[in-house]
């Protein structure tokens, strides 16, 4: 580790002042997923960031999934994960475990991390005080997904509440059927863009494994660091923004569309990714505005 000098700690702090002031109590809603959820050192650094933030006075929220967690549980049950369209086919069966993996271990996992680190953070399910209402997403082509839902009403009240008392708010992408009594699995990216819809908030972070939109998905150099939302569909034509890139593109989008002020799509793979983005002249990733 580098050794820092007195001086280049107290710049560090002076260079984080005013972007502390332009979020001081604002709303940021963080999707965690992928890499930074598996690794331990990357977990951690994730929960670190958000405590900080939390204690100089920005309101986070985080949404979360766990695809991994979800699979090695199904594995254990003698049960083959099965995807459609990039999207986990959810059965009965299957619903039953995301939600006793997502509301249940994950959450609360998430929780006890941040009691852990300092931080007071309450556990919420996307059911929660009827946080997430979804119907069946059905495609137009038919494709069933089972118990997969489309989000179709945010209630964003009991988020509200936990804020107002300084607590984090960690939600997990499940949502209560409107359709039926069922409950439904969902997309944790667009749960997370709902929510920050729904909020008000200032900034969406979507936490991924690649360094952000490139031109080269091989080639990090091309990294595009900021783009407009009118400039997405000609990215899309062109084929710069395609495959699983598309609806977390999507998401940002929407978002800014919607009222937030700017989504990012950035590496969790990198230790204070959130900070560095947030809180420094450099941010990560790639930026919608």
């Amino acid at each position: 580790m580098i050794e820092l000098t007195p001086e280049l700690k107290a710049g560090i702090l002076v260079e984080a002042l005013p972007y502390i002031q332009e979020y001081y109590g604002k709303i940021v809603v963080i999707k965690y997923g992928g890499n930074a959820m598996i690794n331990e050192e990357l977990k951690q650094a994730v929960i670190s960031d958000l405590v900080l933030l939390n204690l100089v006075g920005i309101k986070v929220v985080l949404v979360h999934g766990g695809g991994p967690e979800i699979s090695e549980l199904l594995k254990k049950t003698g049960k083959e994960s099965r995807f459609v369209k990039g999207l986990r086919y959810t059965d009965e069966e299957t619903m039953d475990i995301v939600q006793m993996v997502l509301g249940g271990k994950v959450n609360k996992n998430l929780v006890n991390l941040f009691k852990n680190a300092g931080g007071k953070a309450v556990g919420l399910s996307g059911m929660d005080g009827g946080l997430f209402e979804a119907v069946k997403l059905v495609d137009p082509d038919g494709t069933d997904y089972g118990y997969v839902g489309d989000i179709v009403k945010t209630n964003p009240q009991i988020v509200l509440d936990v804020l107002e008392h300084g607590y984090i708010p960690v939600v997990s992408s499940v949502a209560a059927g409107v359709d039926d009594a069922s409950s439904y699995n969902v997309n944790a990216d667009t749960a997370a863009e709902k929510l920050a819809v729904a909020l008000k908030a200032k900034k969406l972070i979507l936490l991924t494994d690649v360094c952000g939109l490139m031109e080269d998905p091989k080639d990090v150099s091309t990294l595009i660091p900021q783009l407009k939302v009118s400039q997405v569909p000609a990215l899309i034509r062109e084929g710069i923004i395609s495959g699983g890139m598309i609806p977390k593109v999507n998401c940002c989008v929407e978002a800014v569309r919607q009222g937030v002020e700017r989504a990012n799509i950035q590496d969790g793979r990198v230790p204070h990714s959130i900070l560095i983005e947030l809180l420094s002249n450099d941010g990560v990733g790639t930026m919608f505005l």
